[in-house]
């Protein structure tokens, strides 16, 4: 089959694809105000994502944009997550460094798909995923042999505030795949005693948010989006319906998992696993170093 006939396969998949998912959260999801759950809305996207969604979004709202941040981290101080039952000061410091300083590490990553979860995997990374240019899961230990390449975007409102911090990653063999556009902040929800990290994944004219709740567990900070109920933490399929409405899909059987540690030998290390209908789907495991030596003063 010739280059141009798999390409038209793809989107034609891809399209069916799309169609699906959209009747899905037509079929499982509910209509709510934007103004009933302000604390689920987040950065949607066009019809590709790839790097553009970050001008794109601060343009819209009124953000300033810094490419290539060599400072920054996905959560800009840790102590935004204290609440009921998490303190930040209990958590071990090279993981509080790790969050507050990310643009300061680089990354090793291994990868590991599950059958029979791995064939919608593939199906949905091949298709809608190349698509739209989002969610590229490595599906092969090969494909992150030469690492991730990582960037981190700072976005700040007019006062100097960091509302987003966008986490941009690419194949390193392959920089045209995105494995994720994503933006990063910290969110109180109504179920839940403390603030968690909130991930939005901008996908066309909508978004798949994940919620993660923190807690630590002998040492090992504990990132999970298992929740019990439509407001806690947990994976949520967010689709515009208009300019005073979302759509919104939780999906229950969707499960994220990040532990993050420091191994015997004081290396930084972080297990991330998901799992659909109780089955794994996808483990990541990574290594992180600093790339320099941290200032007295950081």
């Amino acid at each position: 089959m010739q280059a141009s006939q798999i390409g038209w396969l793809r989107r034609v998949i891809a399209a069916i694809g799309a169609w699906i998912i959209y009747r899905l959260i037509w079929i499982f999801g509910r209509t709510y105000r934007r103004t009933d759950v302000q604390w689920l809305l987040g950065p949607v996207g066009g019809s590709v994502i790839g790097d553009a969604t970050y001008g794109q979004v601060a343009e819209r709202e009124g953000l300033s944009i810094e490419r290539h941040a060599r400072t920054g981290g996905l959560v800009p101080d840790f102590h935004q997550l204290d609440g009921a039952g998490f303190d930040a000061s209990d958590v071990h410091a090279s993981i509080r460094d790790f969050y507050e300083h990310t643009a300061e590490f680089a990354m090793d990553v291994w990868s590991r798909t599950y059958f029979p979860a791995s064939i919608a995997l593939a199906l949905l990374v091949t298709t809608i995923s190349r698509q739209v240019n989002q969610l590229n899961f490595p599906l092969s230990p090969l494909e992150t042999a030469l690492g991730i390449t990582s960037e981190i975007i700072s976005m700040r409102t007019a006062d100097g505030v960091v509302k987003y911090t966008g986490w941009f990653r690419t194949l390193a063999s392959d920089e045209n795949r995105v494995i994720y556009t994503g933006f990063y902040m910290t969110e109180r929800l109504p179920e839940e005693a403390a603030p968690c990290v909130k991930v939005v994944f901008p996908m066309p004219n909508g978004n798949a948010t994940v919620v993660l709740r923190p807690k630590l567990v002998d040492g090992a900070l504990e990132l999970d989006s298992r929740g019990k109920r439509f407001g806690s933490a947990g994976f949520y399929r967010v689709q515009a319906r208009d300019a005073t409405r979302v759509r919104v899909w939780r999906i229950r059987s969707l499960k994220e998992h990040f532990r993050v540690f420091v191994d015997a030998d004081g290396t930084l290390r972080c297990d991330h696993s998901v799992r659909f209908l109780g089955l794994p789907v996808l483990h990541l495991h990574y290594k992180m170093r600093r790339l320099t030596a941290k200032s007295p003063a950081s």
